[in-house]
């Protein structure tokens, strides 16, 4: 819908006064007529834009803003105040709570009574008023932004006085939509988790794994569109509690960066080329830190893909070092057993522990000076986990700002120098100091669900509900290492992950009415996140144009999240696995370029004359032909499908029935790489299928030479060598067909036919067929079935 439409069915009622004017800025925009409207000319021309309209506009456009910006500052300066008075209160039940009778931790204030659950409804109730109060909030500063953004993009293209860069001064100069919601999170989460497990909050290691070097675990990934940033995480702080990692610090935006720097060898992208793949035994190597520069503990990490059938698991490995030794380590300068002196010495691991992460050490030392690895990209992004406390059974990770940038000494310049990393940035998002060749900043956040789960055992049901929400998009297989590399190496990488042409896809999906912030006290509404399609008021919106290239979720999913043996399918690629409605073979990604019939058909038409009629009657001939050929694939007889009801509702729901189709091309020179699973059983399989047709084969090359060694008439020669033909011609097929596949499957090309034939059988057995029938006709006209084969045999009694 076009933006007013959508900034008025958006509006939360008590926000209604606050919001930008918009239609009141708009018609501003709009001089009068030079001569008034006649029915012969209802639209006449306009007076050009003077000097005191651009001053009345922008003294307008001032006012709004002031008023916006103020009411924001209000507003949030009021939920300050709410949550610190909240704080009191939790605090107050929870000290009651804590002195009632049979509570060891009894203090002077016994005599009161001990709280009810009442008391911690009520606390609830306060608390999940205070979280719609910042969902409307962010929603309110989200729609005036972009309403200030399309009013100075709409003035500047009707009145071609270009006022964007100096009203950008002035929203910086009253910033109200860069107030960051990321510490209410944090206090929302605290005091909610108090509340809802009614003063015993979960404990254990903020690590969420404790001494843990290796861990497994079944992720899925999903995008999200800044609009719901903030929304997904008031709606999973009600279930989880944000993992903090030092309680006693206060929340510094800092703590939540991470930065992570990815080496691979410029020459060969092995282990680019390994992770996109999903090879078995695929590595990344990456440096990892938490927080600022100044942080002086870097882990260093290997993360090893493995195959279902190897009966492994992929699994990250990692050991700390400290900032001053990365280069000498990665260099041979430093010895493993020096890096891990220290720790023998302490003694706070044992011995198997420290002998372990030695040989990690070891391998990933050896890998990067023997395959000559080098940085090349870095990825940086503020992470904002959810989780129990020592609990990794359910984990939810939301990564913001996501950004990557290079990090090689390609192009004749040294961004890291002989360092293992660049020192010219730091945490400072956006990095407004590198040049756009340098940097990628992601559109989307990144939602991770993380869990471990038991053989059968499902995910909670909000976890599904989640997933299923309009909030998160499913993108599987989804890699930052991936995506930041493809996407800052463009002349170096040709090879492209699947997600990568759907780029400029809106992910943004009509709202799930029933979803979402709900407020439990009769206050404010909540509001609609309806989104627009157009960018423009004047321009129409078509009907036909894709909205999400995605599959759309809905609840008809299957059980995603339960272990798997061997020969099954991992969780993505059991999405992945899932068909597109309609046509089997339709190509949803495309690497070679194809032309359109119709757009061939409309560039005749342009032309003309005999040329236009030529390609007319040649179209609507195919249209024709295969109209008749449907037709009769339609009334032959043949097993059919049997429709079943659709599935049951279990796991998490990340495909649905209702999809839209687009066919997406990768640029020119590069290929689209779709994830393919291969297992050793597919080469057996291939090679059992060519076996069967050398049997095949075989068999009608015995007739063949029987027919032709026994035979005494002509007819017993053609039809030798009808079977010769065509025994010969299913062993070249076979032969063929069979190396093709060997090398398809060896490339893992997703390619139909690797794994079904349709016209091969099909033409064998149809020449089977009329071999046997021309040779039976064939020896019915010659006459030997009307004399008989035997003319000479005596009958009984000729003897005497």
């Amino acid at each position: 819908m076009r933006f007013g439409e959508h900034l008025h069915s958006s509006m939360i009622k008590e926000y209604h006064p606050y919001y930008i004017a918009y239609d009141e800025l708009k018609k501003s925009l709009k001089t009068d007529f030079v001569t008034p409207p006649t029915p012969e000319n209802a639209k006449p021309a306009r007076r050009q834009w003077s000097e005191d309209d651009e001053r009345t506009f922008v003294t307008l456009l001032e006012s709004e803003l002031e008023k916006v910006f103020l009411f924001q500052k209000c507003k949030s300066e009021e939920i300050v105040d709410r949550i610190k008075a909240s704080e009191i209160d939790v605090t107050d039940v929870v000290s009651r709570l804590e002195a009632s009778p049979g509570n060891r931790r009894q203090s002077v204030r016994s005599s009161q009574p001990p709280p009810t659950d009442d008391d911690f409804l009520l606390l609830e109730q306060v608390l999940s008023d205070i979280i719609a109060d910042v969902h409307d909030l962010a929603k309110f500063t989200q729609l005036n932004y972009t309403g200030f953004q399309k009013i100075i993009k709409k003035h500047d293209k009707q009145t071609k006085w270009y006022l964007k860069p100096v009203f950008a001064a002035r929203l910086n100069a009253k910033p109200f939509f860069k107030d960051n919601y990321d510490a209410f999170v944090v206090k929302l989460s605290k005091l909610y988790d108090l509340v809802r497990t009614k003063g015993n909050p979960v404990t254990g290691d903020a690590s969420a794994g404790g001494n843990q070097q290796n861990f497994v675990r079944q992720t899925t990934k999903y995008w999200v569109h800044p609009d719901n940033i903030t929304e997904l995480k008031l709606v999973i702080l009600k279930h989880l509690p944000v993992l903090v990692f030092n309680a006693s610090k206060e929340f510094e935006e800092k703590d939540t960066a991470i930065s992570s720097i990815y080496y691979d060898n410029t020459d060969t992208w092995e282990l680019y080329q390994g992770r996109l793949k999903k090879t078995e035994g695929a590595e990344a190597i990456r440096l990892r830190w938490y927080g600022g520069m100044e942080s002086d503990q870097i882990f260093v990490e290997r993360k090893t893909h493995r195959e279902d059938w190897t009966g492994e698991k992929s699994v990250k490995a990692r050991f700390a070092l400290k900032e001053k030794n990365v280069n000498a380590f990665l260099e041979g300068r430093m010895t493993v057993e020096q890096v891990f002196d220290k720790m023998r010495k302490e003694g706070k691991k044992s011995k198997a522990e420290i002998d372990d992460l030695e040989q990690l050490a070891r391998e990933i030392q050896y890998r990067v000076i023997t395959r000559r690895l080098v940085p090349v990209t870095r990825t940086f992004y503020h992470r904002t986990a959810f989780q129990l406390p020592g609990d990794a059974r359910v984990r939810i990770s939301l990564d913001t700002e996501l950004t990557m940038v290079r990090e090689d000494n390609l192009d004749g310049r040294r961004r890291a120098g002989s360092n293992w990393r660049r020192m010219d940035i730091g945490v400072d998002y956006p990095f407004s100091q590198l040049p756009p060749e340098d940097v990628d900043r992601f559109p989307y956040a990144v939602l991770e669900v993380k869990l471990q789960t038991q053989a059968g055992q499902e995910p909670p049901q909000w976890i599904r509900d989640l997933t299923a929400s309009h909030l998160v998009e499913a993108v599987p297989k989804f890699s930052k290492f991936i995506h930041g590399t493809a996407t800052l190496f463009p002349t170096r990488i040709n090879l492209l992950p699947f997600w990568y042409p759907q780029m400029d896809v809106d992910i943004r999906k009509p709202a799930t009415r029933h979803y979402g912030i709900k407020r439990p006290l009769n206050s404010t509404s909540l509001s609609a996140n309806d989104e627009e399609d157009s960018d423009d008021d004047d321009s129409p919106q078509t009907e036909d144009s894709p909205q999400n290239a995605f599959p759309r979720e809905s609840q008809d999913g299957r059980l995603l999240f339960t272990e798997t043996n061997g020969n099954e399918l991992d969780i993505e690629e059991r999405i992945a696995a899932q068909p597109l409605p309609g046509d089997e073979d339709y190509p949803l990604y495309d690497s070679d370029d194809e032309i359109d019939e119709t757009d061939e058909l409309e560039e005749a038409r342009r032309v003309g004359g005999a040329y236009y009629a030529e390609q007319l009657a040649k179209y609507y001939l195919r249209r024709t032909g295969q109209a008749v050929v449907q037709g009769l694939f339609a009334i032959i007889p043949r097993p059919r499908p049997t429709s079943l009801p659709p599935p049951e509702q279990r796991g998490i729901a990340v495909l649905g029935t209702e999809r839209s189709l687009q066919k997406f091309q990768a640029p020119a020179g590069k290929r689209i790489f779709v994830p393919v699973r291969v297992e050793p059983k597919v080469y057996f399989a291939a090679e059992r299928t060519f076996l069967s047709w050398l049997e095949f084969s075989i068999i009608l090359g015995g007739i063949a030479a029987t027919l032709l060694n026994f035979g005494l008439d002509s007819v017993s020669l053609a039809s030798a060598w009808a079977f010769t033909v065509l025994a010969v011609g299913a062993l070249v097929y076979s032969v063929l067909l069979y190396l093709w596949r060997v090398d398809k499957i060896r490339k893992r090309r997703d390619v139909k036919r690797v794994y079904y034939e349709r016209w091969g059988p099909t033409v064998v057995s149809i020449g089977l067929v009329v071999v046997v029938l021309v040779n039976f006709a064939l020896r019915v006209r010659a006459g030997g079935f009307m004399e008989g084969s035997e003319p000479n045999r005596p009958r009984h009694g000729d003897e005497l």
